[in-house]
């Protein structure tokens, strides 16, 4: 094996194992990982970790992105071929495509599209700065990535799992057990698979086109590749002009004619390398060593002699099973009509908000708008799954983004798991005590919705879930008991509204969030009494 085909094997081997650590961190059903792996997994996600470095200024923490820049000054694009999951999917894709595709030549070089690289960057550059998330969402691979792990593969995966589970405890075999399918709403998956689907076309027919000519953080890094200190190279007395790298060459960027490479986008995957049968291409200082020919025609290879030697084996082309996702709809998005409530709810006050409430940590709704990349990871690793990716909830600031959405669940009050897997920042750490006392809204009740007066029934569902106590129960009439709100001590954690028997938007109790989060009084629960027993009480 030559130096060159060490490489690309290498390269494989880190591109699935890079691969693989970010898919499961998304698919983690049974949340094996401890807080700190996903910190340590995705330290090298060139947006998020700029993104977190800009709010903590942790090297330790968030310094990913300049490792991927000494790489990048070193090895040019390493980060796009091995690194980025987005771009190790688009490769499968690809390399599934050559398998089947019945065309002798399947890459071929082509002119680079500047105009719309460096709009694209730029575009990515200035949102960044101006703090327009919504539209980082669309255009940083990692979350495209993320949101396809989270939306399509992660309720997948789950299913699965349980289908295992059924199959295993009929056998009598308890090792799997059933797991929740969580599922986000309809629009946010179909927007999902309308992008994946897009990239993965043009992966399919184009290698790495959405990489070189759509994606700015490859547009970045191949401008920085251009002071690379190894990078590919002709040495035009050795070559044939054979063809066979540029028919390699996903990049679409080698030339024969003019035997050149374009660096900025390349992305050093060495398949022209391993392939090159007369030493014709170096990496830097590397030079590689010409196979032995067994065979030495008078002229040129012929088109279809290349041809056979780059898709050799064609014969033995494995079919592929196409596994269909089963899609759920989604519960995040309820258009409720009066005149499907009973008759003595069809005069509810409807639920106005100010705001959606934001992830505790995030500072509040602005700051979260701004820095959030949509990723969709806290939306997988949130055990209650109250955080779903948002549609109108916060504007188009905040499209995709997660909010709090208590129709879906309600925030865990001893958990900050958000916090612990967010790679960009958007929400910060907290200490459990102050996450337990940050107001990211405002417990509002509206008495005339409630069932204890439409209704004239006992319910309390509320005041029994609320872990603040900033619900209570106090005497109504006739014996019975109606909630009484204490907004100073509520943190807007959702635990009264999603028990609410009364259907949204008409809740009689909700909460209103927070624009800028606050810090709520801390609750009196008065003093503890001890029982003491002389001897064991039963």
């Amino acid at each position: 094996m030559t130096l060159f085909s060490k490489l690309k094997k290498l390269r494989v081997i880190l591109g699935i194992i890079f691969l693989l650590l970010t898919l499961s961190l998304f698919i983690d059903i049974f949340e094996k990982y401890a807080d700190e792996r996903f910190g340590q997994i995705l330290y090298l996600q060139f947006v998020p970790s700029i993104l977190n470095f800009v709010q903590t200024f942790s090297l330790l923490t968030a310094g990913g992105f300049i490792i991927v820049l000494i790489l990048t000054l070193l090895f040019g694009r390493l980060y796009c071929s091995t690194i980025c999951p987005l771009g190790i999917l688009q490769d499968i894709v690809s390399n599934i495509s050559k398998r089947f595709s019945k065309k002798r030549v399947f890459y071929k070089y082509k002119k680079a599209h500047p105009i719309w690289r460096y709009s694209f960057m730029g575009l990515m550059i200035i949102s960044m700065v101006a703090g327009l998330g919504f539209i980082v969402v669309w255009l940083d691979p990692y979350s495209i990535a993320g949101r396809f792990f989270s939306f399509i593969i992660d309720p997948s995966v789950r299913s699965m799992n349980n289908v295992v589970a059924t199959f295993m405890q009929n056998q009598g075999n308890y090792s799997f057990f059933h797991v929740p399918i969580y599922h986000v709403s309809t629009v946010p998956v179909l927007l999902t698979i309308a992008l994946t689907s897009f990239i993965f076309v043009l992966a399919w027919k184009r290698g790495r086109f959405f990489c070189n000519v759509i994606c700015p953080v490859g547009t970045f890094l191949g401008i920085t590749s251009k002071a690379a200190l190894y990078k590919v190279k002709f040495n035009p007395d050795n070559c044939t002009k054979c063809g066979k790298c540029a028919a390699v060459c996903k990049s679409e960027c080698i030339s024969i004619k003019n035997y050149s490479v374009d660096e900025t986008r390349c992305v050093t995957c060495f398949n022209c390398l391993q392939v090159c049968p007369d030493a014709a291409l170096d990496f830097g200082n590397l030079k590689s060593v010409p196979k032995p020919k067994v065979e030495l025609d008078s002229g040129k290879p012929s088109t279809d002699e290349v041809n056979v030697n780059v898709h050799e084996n064609d014969a033995t082309r494995r079919k592929l099973l196409v596994t269909g996702l089963a899609m759920m709809a989604g519960s995040g998005v309820y258009a409720l009509k009066k005149n499907k409530l009973p008759e003595s709810q069809h005069n509810l006050t409807l639920n106005n908000r100010d705001f959606f409430p934001s992830p505790p940590g995030s500072g509040g709704v602005r700051r979260f708008n701004s820095i959030c990349t949509g990723c969709a990871l806290c939306i997988s690793a949130c055990p209650t799954h109250v955080l779903q990716p948002s549609i109108n909830q916060y504007g188009l600031r905040g499209f995709m983004q997660p909010f709090m959405d208590y129709e879906t669940s309600y925030c865990n009050f001893d958990c900050h798991k958000c916090a612990d897997v967010c790679p960009t920042g958007a929400i910060l750490p907290l200490p459990m005590e102050e996450k337990q006392l940050t107001q990211v809204g405002i417990v509002r009740f509206l008495k005339e919705n409630c069932v204890v007066v439409t209704d004239g029934t006992d319910c309390g569902a509320c005041s029994e879930h609320c872990p603040t106590k900033a619900v209570d129960m106090v005497p109504y009439k006739d014996g019975l008991m109606i909630p009484e709100v204490y907004p100073e001590i509520c943190i807007g954690c959702g635990a009264c509204e999603y028990p609410c028997p009364v259907l949204p938007p008409f809740r009689a109790i909700y909460v209103n969030g927070n624009g800028v989060h606050k810090l709520a009084d801390k609750p009196e629960f008065g003093e503890q009494q001890s029982v003491d027993f002389d001897d064991f009480p039963f």
